[in-house]
């Protein structure tokens, strides 16, 4: 099986976008190259054995987490202010180098939470309504085309980066037995899609 290496469109970034903490198109170019050549690497490792892709492999959320934790660590390797958060579970993702002990706190102002999904326009579940800078990676992933082995790699087609405020969430009630979420309400969906990264309206058949 033959497998693609995607490029990521240069031409598709947001020239005119106000980005914080010392970040570069750059960085989000290369972040998201670093992911397009995992995937690759790891696709042609796997399709030499006869297995199939790496995307076809683990269930839906599964990947956009494994996709989230990558593209937060590509991002900091390139940023020039941005580092993990070492807190477990903290919050946001990335922090401003040095601003708290160790690179981790709990719950930080200073950095960004980055987010992957696959819903179209970047409206994806966090896990409560915070004053934030906000990154979400919107991507696709073939699942459909037949044969398997015809499949087109993932690729990124909407990076958004915005400031956003608990008054631009929604609070989603799970009952007793889910967990609580916040989701960016119409307002809050808006605010986030005017402040683009990237975006990629080419379309390939058979993603989701």
């Amino acid at each position: 099986m033959e497998t693609e290496r995607r490029i990521v469109r240069r031409e598709r970034l947001n020239a005119a976008i106000a980005l914080p903490y010392e970040l570069r198109l750059l960085d989000f170019e290369s972040a998201m190259q670093d992911v397009y050549d995992f995937f690759y690497d790891v696709n042609q490792h796997l399709a030499g054995k006869g297995l199939g892709r790496l995307e076809d492999t683990v269930r839906g959320a599964i990947l956009s987490g494994v996709v989230s934790d990558m593209l937060t660590a590509y991002l900091s390797a390139h940023s020039r202010t941005l580092v993990p958060n070492n807190y477990h579970n903290g919050h946001p993702d990335l922090v401003v180098a040095g601003a708290y002990p160790d690179n981790a706190v709990k719950a930080g102002e200073r950095g960004v939470e980055v987010k992957a999904t696959t819903k179209r326009g970047g409206a994806v579940d966090t896990h409560g309504a915070r004053d934030q800078w906000f990154c979400v990676f919107v991507y696709t992933v073939d699942r459909t085309t037949q044969p398997m082995t015809a499949r087109t790699p993932l690729r990124f087609t909407e990076v958004y980066l915005a400031h956003v405020t608990t008054h631009d969430f929604r609070r989603n009630e799970r009952g007793e037995l889910g967990t609580r979420t916040a989701t960016l309400h119409r307002d809050g969906i808006a605010k986030l899609r005017q402040s683009w990264v990237y975006l990629d309206d080419a379309l390939d058949e058979g993603t989701s």
